[in-house]
């Protein structure tokens, strides 16, 4: 593997060019959910915790549309490296077809789950708000996942910035439109957790207009033949599926492998819980801005991929691991030399916080010495996401996560071991994951020619 890093400095760039505008799409998504959790704050703890319990139900919900419409990404690269510009548009409309085709199924699962808040024995004020929460997130769901087919496409042919503009400019009317609406200002009724509901409905919406006129702007619109991509296109269609389907499931399944561990690790008590709370919202830094890092490997790697150009693939692996190790290495030290200071942020005006500050710290220990890991896990997932090995990350992927999840079983609820063990669990499990990535990495069957024909196949 050594001998294929080829350091480009141009190639850096491109790639910087790429994921920067992403690490800004993604932090704007991060900065809308925070923003719904604080106003909910401020009328009080039931009303945030329903937006917690509502928002995570309604990601949940839809994680696996997520990841399979996300692959939109790699294939508009794919062929936009292939020189195959036409097809490009076509991924798109496909996407739409099939989420439109989704609707029933999105209904049901609706149904199913707003069903589900009740049998969680939380106060009935509390279910009541997250169940009107989660449908009203859910009603929108539609545009939500037709928009990531755009933002995914418009990441694929390497133009990240229309993703940037469109994302930033859904926060900036998020944010003020759910302070009116919740807390009822010129001339809105106070409408509470409905008005969140209601302005990230809004703002979604905004946003998907904002994408579709970047689509059918002329230039863009005559270079990429988007006019002629409004057909069913059985070949991309059938692509998309069979490349795609393996990465959401990968999604769905790893996102309840992590949510099933952070409940169990929860239920130590409150002190462990709130010391989760904090080094999770610590581990936002690193992880948002390595998942644009790796959306700009997936677009680079997939471009050329489809150019068949191996060389400037590995040139795309070496900067994605110059820009992933470096940031990382930075935030490892951060989080090793003012772990106390960072954990006392979260420190409430009264009472002791001695017991979540002690735990707190020691598990920012475990978020330094991971931080690294799960930069190498982003690069490497990126860079074999865009060569189409999806049904490969996604068995290890899962395999891995739910073989974690059965471990802390054991430790937590079996042999009762304390909150510090389940933790160095969780930090051998990112550090397995990457050990396992990059050994796929060095391997040579993503690279081989008859694996890259068949990914192509339509």
């Amino acid at each position: 593997m050594l001998a294929r890093l080829n350091f480009n400095a141009d190639t850096l760039r491109e790639l910087l060019g790429i994921a920067m505008p992403m690490v800004i799409s993604q932090g704007a998504f991060a900065a809308m959910i925070f923003t719904d959790r604080y106003f909910m704050s401020q009328i009080d703890p039931v009303h945030m915790a329903a937006a917690l319990g509502g928002g995570v139900a309604c990601f949940f919900s839809f994680c696996f549309f997520s990841g399979l419409f996300s692959y939109a990404n790699a294939l508009a690269a794919q062929y936009l490296g292939a020189e195959a510009r036409h097809k490009c548009a076509r991924v798109v409309t496909q996407g739409w077809i099939m989420t439109v085709a989704c609707i029933p199924i999105l209904a049901a699962i609706t149904f199913a789950v707003s069903g589900i808040f009740s049998a969680m024995d939380h106060d009935p004020m509390q279910v009541e708000l997250e169940r009107t929460y989660y449908q009203i997130l859910m009603l929108g769901i539609v545009v939500t996942l037709a928009k990531i087919c755009l933002s995914s496409y418009f990441a694929g042919i390497g133009r990240s910035k229309v993703v940037m503009i469109c994302d930033v400019c859904g926060l900036v009317l998020n944010v003020p439109l759910a302070y009116v609406m919740v807390f009822g200002h010129l001339g809105f009724p106070a409408l509470g957790i409905v008005g969140a509901g209601i302005s990230t409905m809004v703002a979604t919406i905004f946003s998907f207009l904002l994408f579709l006129g970047f689509f059918f702007e002329r230039a863009h619109r005559e270079e990429f033949a988007v006019i002629e991509a409004f057909s069913l296109e059985t070949g991309i269609l059938k692509r998309f599926l069979r490349l795609g389907f393996p990465s959401g499931v990968e999604l769905f399944l790893n996102v309840a492998a992590f949510n099933l561990f952070l409940l169990m690790f929860q239920s130590y008590g409150v002190v462990q819980g709130a010391s989760a709370a904090i080094v999770f919202n610590w581990d936002l830094l690193s992880f948002v801005p390595m998942i644009g890092l790796n959306i700009g490997m997936i677009s680079l790697i997939g471009r050329f991929v489809g150019a068949r150009d191996l060389q400037r693939a590995d040139e795309v692996v070496t900067a994605g691991f110059v820009i992933g190790l470096t940031y990382s290495a930075v935030l490892a030290c951060l989080y090793i030399a003012f772990r106390f200071p960072l954990v006392e942020i979260f420190a409430p005006p009264k009472g002791d916080f001695t017991e979540i500050r002690n735990l707190a710290g020691f598990m920012m220990v475990g978020l330094s010495s991971y931080a690294m890991a799960d930069a190498v896990i982003q690069v490497t997932g990126g860079v074999l996401r865009g060569a189409g090995d999806t049904r490969w990350l996604m068995v290890a992927s899962v395999s891995l996560h739910w073989a974690m999840l059965v471990a802390q079983y054991f430790i937590i609820r079996v042999f009762e071991l304390g909150p510090k063990i389940a933790w160095l669990a969780f930090v051998a499990l990112i550090f397995a994951i990457a050990v396992v990535f990059i050994i796929r990495l060095r391997g040579e069957r993503w690279r081989d020619e008859e694996a890259l024909a068949r990914m192509m196949a339509e």
